[in-house]
């Protein structure tokens, strides 16, 4: 890969995905290190999936535009939020960034936007390899925006038949739409079952 120095590969990250391990950065500069999150956090994709009722006056309300993959650049960096932390705070760094940013050019690495008006409101980024769904990050500029990106996105892994969608650890955002936490062992369980699926995400 071109543009900067590091120690770690794209193909290093897909294999870490296969095995249920992701990455994140200690600081803006920082080394990139292993993780595993036991318990693990899915969004389940079926009938489980709450989308609330003040959300659903929202998506009626608003005009918005979803799009894929159309503005990646700007979806990971507002996901990483460098102006907004310390860099101390930031797990996003710059090495990840190209890293993701070479994943996206090389059709593994996904950005659901929403749109409003012309403008970029809110999305979300994550890693799609056979039939599962690492989401990453997202991020919001108007009420509502990423978790309507969150519905897109749940909706469109229906239509293509994924089997997982990985949230990694809990967050209050996500836990509103009915998000369950596994073991590890369970985990892996699950993500074992999706990758013999060959899903397409475009």
């Amino acid at each position: 890969m071109q543009g900067y120095a590091s120690h770690i590969t794209p193909e290093q990250i897909i294999q870490a995905y296969r095995q249920g391990i992701f990455p994140m950065a200690t600081g803006l500069e920082g080394e990139i290190d292993w993780f595993i999150a036991d318990p693990r956090t899915v969004v389940p994709i079926d009938e489980r999936f709450r989308v609330r009722r003040s959300l659903r006056q929202a998506m009626r309300k608003m005009s918005y535009e979803i799009r894929i993959n159309t503005a990646f650049a700007e979806v990971i960096r507002a996901c990483a939020r460098h102006d907004e932390k310390s860099e101390d705070g930031v797990w996003l760094s710059e090495e990840m960034i190209a890293l993701y940013t070479e994943l996206h050019r090389r059709g593994v690495v996904h950005s659901v936007e929403v749109w409003m008006n012309q403008e970029l409101i809110g999305g979300l980024y994550g890693v799609a390899i056979q039939g599962a769904f690492f989401g990453e990050s997202m991020f919001t500029r108007v009420s509502y925006a990423s978790q309507i990106a969150l519905v897109a996105l749940v909706e469109r892994l229906r239509e293509r038949r994924y089997r997982l969608l990985d949230a990694q650890m809990r967050t209050p955002h996500i836990a509103h739409f009915g998000a369950l936490d596994i073991s590890h062992d369970e985990y892996l369980d699950l993500l074992f079952d999706a990758l013999q699926y060959d899903c397409r995400f475009v």
